[in-house]
């Protein structure tokens, strides 16, 4: 009797050790599943076991709790490539050897395209969906406000299945941080009255800035305009405002149209950012370049002609925009 029993534990054993190390079979790799925030062993094996990844939960919750690892299971979404075994695959869970999201917002978005790319984004849960923009905010921990420019433009990695929102709460996040930074960092006489128009003008210089080490420069042209109360006559500021009605050609009769973003009809700066500004534009509108410069004009190639007077900017427009 002895004798059988304790063949059948090492008959058992050898077994548990071979399923332990033989990569398990009958998934159409590669496979995908998750384990959900909060979830148990016995939750997680079942939710393998629906996956097509396991077929024997019962011998992986086992196989868990004999290494000691019941409780150290991760949340997240995973995906394995090839067969694996319940060893591995434990491996893989109490690590957190997640498959991640991605999404990047580029420097000088809309607030409407950021939304528009994280509405459609497969990977995310749509929990903003429904929401205005004063939801949106107050949801973020924002006050309620215009929500244009107050999010960080950047690439994001998520859990696969994780909320939107947490999205916007990063990039919310990232956004008051930098601009925080850039005001404390500001060089002195700069004719701000607060950080909301720091993350104006860089909103400005990320739309005009086609070569990034421009950036400084174009600064000093807009910050010289308004320390002299010349209007700043950026057509980026106008074809916001136009919004919709803006079919990719700016006419005369537009820059005349009076709009609370026309600069060229009103002075100072508009009400709100108009794009998404990157760190670079933020610091280059609270460090601008040195100089007198008061014009620029594109010469091509995404780089622009300075002039300090007008008379220098007619010559350079007549140049480089009317090939005189």
């Amino acid at each position: 009797m002895l004798s059988m029993a304790l063949l059948a534990l090492l008959a058992a054993g050898a077994w548990f050790l071979w399923y332990a190390m033989t990569p398990l079979s009958g998934a159409a790799f590669p496979v995908g599943f998750s384990v959900e925030r909060g979830s148990s062993l016995t939750a997680a094996a079942r939710g393998m076991e629906q996956a097509g990844v396991l077929s024997r939960p019962w011998a992986f919750v086992l196989l868990a709790r004999i290494k000691g690892l019941e409780s150290g299971i991760k949340a997240g979404s995973y995906a394995t490539q090839v067969p694996i075994s319940p060893l591995d695959l434990l491996r893989k869970i109490t690590v957190g050897d997640t498959v991640l999201g991605r999404l990047t917002i580029p420097e000088g978005w809309s607030f409407a395209e950021m939304r528009r790319a994280i509405d459609t984004h497969a990977g995310l849960r749509h929990d903003t969906a429904g929401m205005d923009a004063a939801q949106l905010l107050r949801a973020v921990g924002a006050e309620v406000g215009h929500p244009e420019g107050r999010f960080f433009p950047d690439t994001y990695f998520f859990d696969l299945g994780s909320s939107d929102l947490t999205i916007y709460k990063r990039a919310f996040a990232a956004m008051r941080q930098q601009l925080d930074a850039a005001w404390v960092a500001r060089a002195p006489g700069l004719p701000y009255r607060e950080p909301g128009e720091v993350l104006t003008m860089a909103s400005i210089i990320e739309k005009e800035t086609g070569a990034p080490d421009e950036r400084p420069q174009i600064a000093s042209v807009f910050i010289n305009r308004m320390k002299i109360g010349m209007r700043l006559q950026t057509d980026p500021t106008v074809i916001y405002g136009l919004g919709e009605r803006f079919d990719g050609n700016l006419r005369k009769d537009d820059l005349l149209a009076d709009t609370p973003y026309n600069t060229y009809t009103r002075a100072g700066l508009p009400p709100t950012p108009i794009a998404l500004p990157g760190a670079a534009a933020l610091q280059a509108a609270v460090n601008p370049a040195r100089g007198r410069d008061l014009y620029f004009v594109a010469k091509g190639g995404g780089r622009h002609v300075f002039s300090d007077n007008l008379d220098a900017h007619n010559r350079a427009v007549n140049r480089y925009q009317r090939g005189r």
